[in-house]
Formats: C-alpha cells, structure tokens, sequence
C-alpha cells in the first residue's frame, strides 16, 4: 500500500508541473529547442569567414568565476558531427551522470576540408592507390594555415570570450584525423587531450607516420592524452595499418608524455564509426562516474 501510495503522489506532481507549464505557454505555442549558438568569426590567416557552432553548458553564466574545458571539433559543422558529439558532451557531463566535467564544445563548420586538413606534398600520385582521382583535390595543402588559425585566432577567440580553462581537446575523424595527428606531432601545446578516429594517414604516402619518430624526439612534448580509434581492418586494411602504426609510434617513441589508448571498433565502418568512437574516447580518458568506486 505504501508503494502504490508513493506511485500516486508522483503522478499527482508530474501532472501538477506539466498543467503549471503548459499554462505558462499560449494554445498551440512551439517552442524552439536550443541547443547552442552560431558564431561568425573572419579569418585572416584563412583568407575567409568561418561559421563557429558553440554550445555552453548547463549553468553556464559568463560573470561566474568556473572556468570551463573546452573541445572542438574539426568536422563541427551543423550537418557535420556537432550536434551528435554535443549530445555526448551533454549526456555525459549531467549531474546524475558526471563522467568528466561540464564543457564548452566549439564546432568548426568546413568549406573545404580537404584544402584545410591536409600538408603540402610534392604530387598527387599516391591518392590513386587509395582509390581516389587526382581530380578530386582540386586544392590541397592548406594545413599550416588552419593550424595557425585554430593557434592565433579561433583559440584566442574563446578564451577572450567565454570562461575558458587551459584544457582543450580536439576530435578528428578521418582527414580531420590526419590534422589533428599533424597537430599532435608539431604544434602539441595546443590541445591536451586527442580523439583521433580512423586518421587518413595515408595521405603524402604516409609520411607523417614515417616523419612521426623523429619529430617526437625532436622536443620535449608536453604530456598528453590521445585516443585512436580503427574501424573494420576488412572494409580497408590500410586505414586500420596506419592507425595501428601511429598508436605503436607514439608508445615506442612518446611514452614519457603520451597516454595511448588504441581502439579496435570491427563493427563499425569508417562512415560509422565516429560516434562511437568518440563515447569510447571520452570514457578512455575518464573510465568512471564520480558515483562509481
């Protein structure tokens, strides 16, 4: 009896609250679903105007003094991987959840990736072997000056604006991944953390990964966290090798700075992939609840 009277008292008060609310609206009132803000930032290193999607967290209030992680996403468009990867953030950060802290989370909207997330090379011969036409890289190359844009002016642009901490992850799938492994060989001070999913190393004949010892050893890198995530080795043997390749490289020659975690996802394919891999990532980098021992 006293469960089924505990029943009725929350039906009673779930009821009350949906009457109180609906109340508050006029008959037939749609109401928008808000999920964060689009922002227009101009670009001098990329020549252009970039649409920035930006999504703050539950509680957010700018004259507070809690500072904020921030993560960005390459592929961060609307029709992209924003509001999929939001989701998680979301999900994840609720205080009944509370697997990693509450984040803002910048999505990069593309106009040409595959100008922006590739480095020079000296011909376009090896992208046939992957099945490609050299026709479909009209422009190539652009990667330093993408970098330098996330460095000196979108990075910049966030602090200055939004209660940032230092922390800062980025999520790269496929060339996104090949940028944000380039950023993690040369230009490591800028990100903490990686999420690298099915990265298309094999661009330039992979030359990154052969570049990748020698670059690690270079300098002292700042300590990091990196997730790489490969898809099924049967859909394209090569994108799984190079995967592979990069999370042995980095744990032969990095170990000191670098925390490796490799995934093997072989029920996914590549354009499956990112979702899960990306959940996977975030709970690589934080493997419990603030509620779990």
């Amino acid at each position: 009896m006293k469960k089924i009277f505990y029943i009725f008292i929350f039906l009673l008060y779930s009821n009350l609250n949906f009457a109180q609310t609906k109340s508050k609206q006029t008959p037939n009132e749609n109401q928008p679903i808000v999920l964060g803000i689009t922002d227009k930032l101009k670009s001098t290193e990329l020549g252009e105007t970039r649409t920035i999607n930006i999504y703050l967290p539950q509680g957010y209030n700018k004259k507070d003094t809690l500072k904020y992680p921030v993560i960005y996403i390459l592929d961060g468009g609307i029709e992209e991987d924003f509001i999929h990867i939001t989701g998680i953030v979301r999900f994840n950060t609720e205080e009944w959840i509370a697997r990693f802290p509450k984040s803002i989370v910048v999505g990069i909207e593309n106009t040409n990736r595959r100008r922006d997330f590739t480095f020079s090379v000296p011909n376009l011969d090896f992208v046939e072997k992957m099945g490609f036409k050299k026709q479909n890289f009209p422009q190539y190359g652009g990667s330093e000056k993408y970098i330098a844009f996330l460095e000196k002016e979108l990075q910049p642009y966030i602090d200055k604006k939004f209660n940032t901490s230092n922390h800062k992850t980025v999520i790269g799938e496929s060339l996104a991944g090949l940028l944000a492994t380039e950023i993690l060989l040369k230009h490591r001070n800028l990100f903490d953390s990686y999420i690298i999913i099915a990265p298309s190393l094999w661009w330039g004949d992979q030359s990154l990964l052969t570049e990748a010892p020698k670059l690690l050893k270079a300098k002292e890198n700042k300590p990091a966290l990196v997730y790489i995530a490969a898809c099924d080795k049967d859909e394209d043997k090569t994108m799984y090798d190079v995967a592979m390749s990069l999370s042995e490289t980095l744990k032969q020659n990095d170990e000191k700075n670098t925390k490796v975690y490799y995934d093997y996802i072989q029920n996914e394919i590549h354009s499956t992939v990112m979702h899960q891999a990306v959940y996977n990532g975030f709970k690589a980098f934080y493997p419990k609840s603030i509620y779990q021992k």
